[in-house]
């Protein structure tokens, strides 16, 4: 089976990327620069030049494929592009892909995305889903909560750095999972005909808000956080404010984004559909406490690695200067 996927250079790209060389697919990456991706292709993947935001790319890649495994995205700085990149592109996509006869289209989209249509990116995310289900592909679309690796900039690394953890409230409460897990999932759905035109949640094994995250990194980290909390009306008025201007466009949306989070954004999907056709268990999905630890001791074996470097360095320096 020959595999194309899109946004293979990111978070969950890369591990589908991965994932589908070690189960013996073809792999087949669209990228916009081969220098960025050549990682890729020493893993054994084959390049394929293509930019969403030039849609004449598009249908070429799509040559002798079998299936599609779009993990794309909107680039987070250039939200004025939203109706390009993440609607006529992707319906241009879709097209080139029924034309091809593109045996599985795989899609990922945001967890409740339809309930926060106010929100660009995932009204957006909606309008794609639906125009998947309505091409006549065999389709399986996975909606995801969120993923462990977000928490790295959002809390972990801040507090590694001494930095402030910035949060809005408490309302929210998120079923993190790994983008490994994810990347599993999605390349035994290929295979295996239960998953054709599904929409299907996939979620970590345990509920999580923000202070629950930020006390598992305090407690593996050894370090505590600093905490700063944003009062919703302060973040409205933000939003509102910037939105005059044309030029902060991109900075009023994922405010808006950040409102959605802080007004309740509720992730507790069941999965039971996709563990029970996988035959697998809840305990074989990576647990956050688990993801954290590991990263957090990685991160501090680096530390006394370089202090041990540089303690080294001023011994070896001292014994030189008694010379």
């Amino acid at each position: 089976m020959t595999l194309l996927v899109l946004g293979s250079t990111g978070t969950l790209g890369r591990q589908i990327v991965r994932k589908a060389l070690n189960e013996g697919f073809n792999v087949k990456c669209l990228v916009r620069n081969f220098r960025k991706a050549a990682f890729l292709k020493e893993w054994g993947a084959e390049l394929i030049y293509g930019d969403l935001s030039i849609p004449e790319t598009i249908p070429l890649s799509l040559l002798g494929v079998t299936a599609l495994v779009d993990c794309s995205t909107l680039r987070i700085n250039d939200f004025y592009n939203v109706n390009i990149v993440d609607l006529n592109a992707k319906y241009i996509l879709i097209e080139s892909a029924i034309k091809a006869k593109v045996r599985r289209f795989v899609f990922f989209s945001i967890f409740n995305a339809s309930l926060y249509k106010e929100v660009k990116f995932l009204r957006s995310k909606v309008m794609i889903e639906n125009r998947i289900k309505k091409s006549g592909l065999n389709f399986t679309i996975f909606c995801i909560p969120g993923f462990f690796q977000g928490l790295i900039p959002q809390y972990a690394l801040p507090i590694l750095d001494r930095k402030p953890v910035w949060i809005t409230s408490e309302s929210s409460i998120i079923s993190y999972v790994s983008t490994q897990d994810v990347s599993s999932i999605a390349i035994k759905s290929l295979s295996i005909s239960q998953f054709n035109n599904k929409y299907l949640p996939i979620a970590g094994n345990k509920n999580w808000k923000s202070s629950d995250v930020i006390q598992i990194c305090e407690l593996t980290s050894g370090r505590r956080a600093n905490i700063k909390q944003v009062p919703l009306y302060i973040l409205n008025l933000i939003q509102n404010i910037i939105k005059i201007f044309q030029w902060s466009s991109n900075i009023s949306d994922r405010l808006e984004f950040t409102n959605v989070l802080s007004r309740g954004y509720y992730a507790n999907a069941d999965m039971k559909e996709i563990l029970y056709i996988l035959k697998l268990n809840f305990d074989e999905i990576e647990p956050l406490e688990l993801y954290l630890k590991e990263y957090f001791e990685r991160i501090m074996k680096k530390v006394r690695e370089m202090n041990d470097e540089v303690l080294s360095n001023n011994k070896d320096y001292n014994n030189d200067s008694d010379f």
